[in-house]
């Protein structure tokens, strides 16, 4: 038989059942986000890439920097509808400085991450001295190449460990870190702060302008003495006197090796050695900057949206400083 006692204690338990069940359903949502998550990672996790940069497989030639792309085609796996690169063809001598020029999206970028080998190209070759690059052990085709972006990653340490990140003892001296920042322009500068090389960078770099950043980047590539230099928009997040600075750091690294540049401000590459302009993942026109602004085609078209100077010139050499 119920009692009055009974009765409460099952109203009770009912009632706190039901709010326990309402606070644990009101997670319900975040745990089926977090249970996608989870699975997102775990299938990254599992999946074996399809180049292993950490592996012994291939060749490990002497390389000089000739770069060849020969009827290149490439689409993004993650965007297998849109065409980026298609028959690409571009040579590049040791020691030429080629610029790549063209509208955001034609493909310019991607052509640095084929030389990288973070992609293979759906059909076509490509080869350094020769060598297909499939073909070449993938540490050892890096090492010959280094990469200045136009964001650089700077680690929250000391620029001189920033700069040489990645090197083994054996691979550097005190020496060899000094005369890298004094060919990136940015030794001056560093030589003047109390801690010198010992100076912290803060996370991201968050306590160097973006110019004393890019240098800084620029002399890590240096110190590496790659035969192959990449140079992806280096200098078009910056403003006009970092941009100034940095130029003469890109020029001095340029001299001697090989240097495939990206560019968007034209006014950088009006000096090199070769500018081809790409669209639609093609060669449309190549030549010197004198030569193709005499075309009046497709670079002339962009010098004048950016309103350069037709007759070029030397880009301003200026001092260093602490920009």
């Amino acid at each position: 038989m119920m009692n009055p006692e009974n009765v409460l204690r099952v109203l009770f338990a009912v009632s706190f059942s039901f709010g326990t069940i309402g606070f644990a359903a009101s997670y319900f949502p975040e745990y089926i986000k977090a249970t996608y998550a989870a699975g997102l990672i775990f299938n990254m996790l599992e999946e074996e890439p399809r180049i292993d940069g950490m592996s012994d497989y291939g060749t490990k030639p002497k390389l000089t920097g000739e770069v060849k792309l020969n009827n290149v085609f490439f689409r993004y796996p993650e965007r297998p509808a849109v065409p980026i690169l298609q028959g690409l063809d571009v040579h590049v001598k040791p020691g030429q400085t080629l610029a790549l020029v063209g509208p955001s999206g034609c493909g310019k970028s991607t052509v640095i991450s084929l030389l990288e080998r973070l992609y293979d190209p759906l059909d076509g070759s490509l080869s350094v001295d020769n060598n297909d690059i499939r073909q070449m052990n993938p540490k050892h085709l890096r090492k010959h190449i280094a990469l200045v972006s136009q964001e650089p990653i700077l680690f929250d340490t000391s620029i001189r460990a920033n700069i040489i990140y990645g090197l083994t003892p054996e691979e550097f001296t005190e020496k060899d870190i000094e005369l890298a920042c004094v060919k990136a322009n940015i030794h001056k500068f560093i030589a003047e702060l109390p801690d010198g090389y010992e100076t912290r960078v803060g996370e991201k770099g968050t306590q160097l302008s973006g110019g004393q950043k890019q240098r800084i980047a620029i002399a890590r590539a240096l110190i590496r003495q790659p035969k192959i230099l990449l140079l992806d928009e280096a200098t078009s997040a910056l403003d006009t006197e970092s941009e100034k600075q940095v130029q003469i750091a890109l020029d001095a690294a340029a001299k001697d090796r090989t240097c495939i540049v990206v560019a968007h401000r034209l006014s950088t590459i009006v000096n090199a050695g070769c500018i081809m302009v790409v669209k639609n993942g093609k060669i449309v026109e190549q030549g010197t900057h004198n030569e193709l602004m005499a075309r009046r085609g497709a670079y002339f078209a962009l010098t004048q949206k950016q309103s350069l100077n037709q007759d070029g010139g030397d880009i301003e050499a200026v001092r260093e400083d602490d920009d």
